[in-house]
């Protein structure tokens, strides 16, 4: 990672990240309630409160064909325009380009997918050779004239809204370990089991405030890679399933521990009343093409809570392969562009701890080649 400024200091550096262009504070190695490692501190935290992070390499640049040209790489993303509805862009380096008016500069104007992320998902494989395009033409003058800093932007979800998120039950190996002490179930008997949580109710974007529900005392984190539908799958075989697949972002699937379950029926678990509130569902901070993630099963993921690392895990963990979630879902239905998957949370909640999100925290997930989402938490209704 190219680091665009550093500083050094008694206790260690200071640098600004070029991925979100905000100043962190790299300490030496400190114990944490999840772990020991390098603290990377934001700016207006005491030392040992503030939210923490290990710097990673950004998306890799790979070599695609398409018309016979190297693709550029870029990730899609919604901003907030002038009057506060998303703006879709695309984020090359430390710049936002706003694709309408970016497609316009390099002589492609009235693109019908231009005006939001869905309509880009809609016509994946004509939109990523364009936004591609455009990428490649981040230099040209008529672009950079359209184009905005990274630090100057609110970014949004990168999908608003998606009309489905899938999310994986219990899907981790070390997760499932972890809250049950069980083993995998076998795959040859047993199908992906998922919840469908609501979009247009849950999702909010990087930065925006968690609302804790007044009706939980147990509120809980677990970040997982999201899967993001490019095209429409009905009965996809698993060896054909990624090619559905239009990229990959974060999201982090809260939970309420004490509203999972119902006394007053003779059920296990109400999925509605323990998965879905408003702002339970966090997602970005952008769509990362899946043909820039080299090797999915090899991704490291994090979460920070408040600056202490509880979630440190990766990929190679997921039980139910990508491919086969898309098999078993598009069984049922057509899973549509702009339809997410949460792939499932590793180790590393709250519940097993006995600790849950107060008013006052934050969290920081992080996933290798994707990015970092961020939401602060205050006490809501």
């Amino acid at each position: 990672m190219n680091l665009t400024a550093m500083v050094s200091s008694r206790s260690g550096c200071r640098t600004v990240c070029p991925l979100c262009q905000r100043l962190w504070q790299i300490d030496r190695p400190r114990s944490t309630r999840g772990g020991a490692g390098a603290g990377i501190i934001f700016p207006g935290k005491r030392r040992g409160t503030g939210r923490s992070a290990v710097l990673k390499s950004g998306p890799r640049h790979d070599q695609m064909a398409g018309e016979g040209r190297p693709m550029t790489d870029f990730t899609l993303l919604n901003f907030a325009g002038a009057n506060g509805a998303a703006v879709p862009g695309i984020k090359v380096g430390d710049s936002v380009i706003p694709i309408a008016e970016g497609l316009a500069a390099i002589g492609r104007k009235n693109v019908a997918w231009a005006g939001s992320t869905k309509a880009a998902l809609g016509a994946w494989g004509d939109a990523e050779k364009r936004l591609s395009e455009l990428a490649g033409k981040s230099g040209d003058a008529a672009v950079k004239a359209v184009a905005k800093p990274l630090s100057s932007v609110r970014l949004l979800a990168p999908v608003i809204y998606p009309d489905a998120i899938f999310c994986a039950f219990a899907n981790f190996t070390d997760h499932m370990k972890e809250m049950s002490d069980r083993s995998p179930p076998d795959k040859a008997t047993v199908q992906p089991l998922h919840f469908v949580k609501l979009g247009a109710h849950c999702v909010i974007g990087p930065e925006e405030t968690i609302q804790l529900p007044a009706i939980s005392k147990q509120v809980d984190w677990e970040g997982e890679l999201a899967v993001v539908i490019g095209k429409p799958a009905r009965n996809v075989a698993a060896k054909d399933a990624m090619n559905y697949v239009a990229g990959y972002t974060i999201m982090n699937d809260l939970s309420l521990r004490d509203r999972g379950t119902r006394k007053d029926w003779n059920v296990r678990h109400d999925f509605l009343l323990g998965k879905s509130f408003d702002t339970g569902a966090p997602m970005g901070p952008w769509i990362v093409p899946a043909k820039q993630v080299k090797d999915v099963y090899k991704l490291t993921m994090k979460q920070w809570v408040t600056g202490e690392l509880m979630q440190d895990s990766d990929t190679s963990y997921m039980h139910f392969t990508i491919a086969e979630q898309i098999e078993a879902l598009s069984r049922q239905f057509t899973l549509r562009p702009g339809d997410v998957i949460a792939t499932g949370s590793p180790s590393g909640n709250g519940r097993p701890r006995g600790i849950y999100l107060k008013p006052g925290d934050d969290l920081l997930v992080e996933i290798q080649d994707i990015g970092r989402l961020h939401n602060p938490i205050v006490q809501g209704e």
